[in-house]
């Protein structure tokens, strides 16, 4: 079965998202700083994170809530693979030049299992706080490849909100230094 990851930067104070969140603001206010990383081309070590992200994942599973916001920015999928949109509505599929967006409202372990089958040996990759926290809590989640910029937001959206009181043990795998962000990756205890 496909690994599932979630793959997120985020601010030292714990955010994913500045505050007020919607189609003009994907990353809320101020939030785009957390992904300068990405585009930013003086770090051979960031490029290389991107690439190794782009080359592992095999299928996407992602929140109505993202989706909306997201799509204006990405003008297609996040990335070259098949997309599943977790949501209380259906909704036919979207097919964009890199691929298919397929809406699932039949519940979070039918989208991880249509995602794992879509991603074959390549992972499944998470975006969205809330299919975070969801898989997160469901037990399903494999590892977290984490990016935390030297930033703090002050508010927004956090990605580790709403896990319920359950400890949760990670195991560090990895950890690189850039001059941007530090990346890390757990292996989730299970």
């Amino acid at each position: 079965m496909a690994q599932v990851i979630a793959h997120v930067t985020m601010s030292l104070d714990g955010f994913m998202a500045g505050p007020d969140v919607d189609a003009a603001h994907p990353m809320g206010h101020g939030g785009e700083r957390l992904h300068r990383w990405i585009f930013d081309e003086s770090s051979e070590s960031d490029a290389a994170a991107v690439r190794r992200q782009f080359a592992l994942t095999g299928a996407v599973l992602l929140g109505r809530r993202t989706f909306d916001v997201g799509l204006g920015q990405w003008g297609d999928t996040p990335y070259p693979v098949p997309c599943f949109v977790l949501t209380h509505h259906p909704a036919p599929d979207r097919t964009e030049r890199s691929g298919t967006f397929t809406f699932v409202h039949t519940g979070l372990f039918d989208a991880l299992d249509l995602a794992a089958a879509a991603a074959g040996d390549r992972a499944v990759t998470l975006m969205g706080a809330d299919v975070v926290q969801q898989v997160l809590r469901a037990g399903r989640l494999d590892e977290i490849h984490l990016q935390l910029a030297p930033v703090l937001l002050g508010g927004g959206r956090r990605l580790f909100e709403h896990l319920g009181t359950d400890h949760i043990e990670l195991e560090r795998l990895q950890v690189e230094e850039s001059p941007h962000v530090t990346h890390l990756r757990f292996r989730v205890v299970k």
